[in-house]
């Protein structure tokens, strides 16, 4: 994943590359856990691998106790706008619905990202949060999209 994580554009709008192959294999031991420190969340991360067996990114989500998943996800840039980020957040919702009882799926991305949020409402998310959950806390610059979960096959 070092290469596919290496591609600068994907860090347009925050964070940077993995500093190093070895700071990225310490990284996804942490994630393999599965678990937050306290044990109050799941985390829940897959790669994307085309059927050619290339990576071309992950998906991530951590599940809380209430039924809520925060999903995010990484495309290496040569992959964008190719449907393969549809599929894969898509499978994941569809996963996080079926087998972990997701009920609202939540995404926080920086409010200057049309891409993603572009993205996100073909996804079925809005601005607007779910009857009855508490609106998530986030930085000025940043915007909060939700998708209240459909039914297994429609969750992407």
């Amino acid at each position: 994943m070092f290469p596919v994580l290496s591609d600068p554009a994907i860090y347009e709008f925050e964070n940077a590359p993995p500093a190093s192959q070895a700071w990225l294999e310490q990284r996804f031991a942490k994630l393999e856990t599965r678990q937050s420190a306290n044990g109050h969340e799941q985390w829940l991360n897959w790669v994307i691998r085309l059927p050619s067996g290339e990576l071309a990114g992950y998906v991530q989500a951590t599940v809380t106790g209430d039924f809520v998943a925060c999903v995010a996800y990484e495309l290496a840039s040569k992959f964008w706008r190719r449907g393969i980020g549809s599929i894969a957040v898509g499978a994941m919702l569809t996963e996080l619905g079926a087998n972990y009882g997701v009920k609202t799926f939540v995404a926080i991305l920086k409010a200057r990202n049309v891409r993603s949020m572009a993205f996100l409402r073909h996804l079925g998310f809005s601005v607007e949060p779910p009857a009855g959950l508490t609106p998530i806390e986030h930085e000025s610059d940043e915007l909060v999209m939700y998708k209240g979960h459909v039914s297994g096959q429609n969750a992407g």
